[in-house]
C-alpha cells in the first residue's frame, strides 16, 4: 500500500487527470465536478491528495504510484542532421517527445493524431530552422519553458492554461536561428 503522506510527482498527478477525464467521458462527472476535481488533483502534494478525487470513482481504491504504472519517463527522439522532422495525419503521440535537428525545420501535427496523454511535453533543440506545432481545436500550450534565440517571440494563437478534459501541451528548448509557431489547424499558414 502506498503511504498516504509520500510527495506525488507530476506524473502522478497527470494519472489522476486521465482518470478524471475518463469518468467525465463516461458521463460519471460533469463539467463543474470534473474542473473541480482536476484542480484538486493538479494542486495535490501527497497520495492522500490524490484519494479525495478519484475515491467515489471505479477502479480508483487506493492510488498506485505513476513509478508502478506504464512508463512514461523516457523521452521519444526525433532527430535529424539536415532535414525536416514532420509528423502529421493519425501517429501515436508520446507523453515526451524531444526534436533535435541541426539545419532542418521540424512541423508536428497533433490535430489528428492519437494522443493518449492529457498532458505532452515537447522540447524542441534546433539549431538552423523552424518549428510549427499544430493542435487540436481547444487545445492549450505553454511556452514559458521554451527559450527564443535569433527568430524572435514565439507566435502562439491558442490559449495558454489548461481546459479540463482538452489536451495541453508544454513546449520548452530553444530554436536558435529560427521561429516557432503554434495554432490549430485552420490558423496554421
Amino acid at each position: 500500500m502506498t503511504d498516504p503522506h509520500m510527495r506525488v510527482s507530476d506524473a502522478d498527478r497527470e494519472r489522476a487527470a486521465r482518470q478524471l477525464q475518463k469518468a467525465f467521458a463516461e458521463g460519471r462527472l460533469d463539467a463543474e465536478e470534473l474542473d473541480e476535481r482536476l484542480g484538486l488533483a493538479f494542486g495535490a502534494k501527497t497520495y492522500g491528495d490524490l484519494t479525495a478525487p478519484l475515491s467515489d470513482l471505479p477502479a480508483a481504491g487506493a492510488f498506485v504510484p505513476a513509478v508502478f504504472s506504464a512508463p512514461h519517463a523516457e523521452a521519444v527522439v526525433l532527430e535529424s542532421k539536415t532535414g525536416d522532422v514532420t509528423r502529421s495525419g493519425d501517429w501515436p503521440v508520446p507523453q515526451r517527445l524531444k526534436v533535435v535537428s541541426k539545419y532542418g525545420n521540424a512541423t508536428l501535427d497533433l490535430s489528428a493524431a492519437g494522443v493518449l496523454h492529457p498532458v505532452v511535453h515537447i522540447d524542441f533543440d534546433l539549431k538552423y530552422g523552424s518549428a510549427g506545432v499544430v493542435l487540436p481545436d481547444g487545445a492549450t500550450a505553454d511556452v514559458d519553458g521554451y527559450q527564443a534565440g535569433w527568430g524572435g517571440a514565439p507566435e502562439v494563437s491558442v490559449p495558454a492554461r489548461p481546459r479540463p478534459g482538452l489536451l495541453h501541451v508544454r513546449i520548452t528548448g530553444q530554436i536558435k536561428y529560427g521561429g516557432l509557431e503554434v495554432r490549430y489547424p485552420q490558423a496554421m499558414r
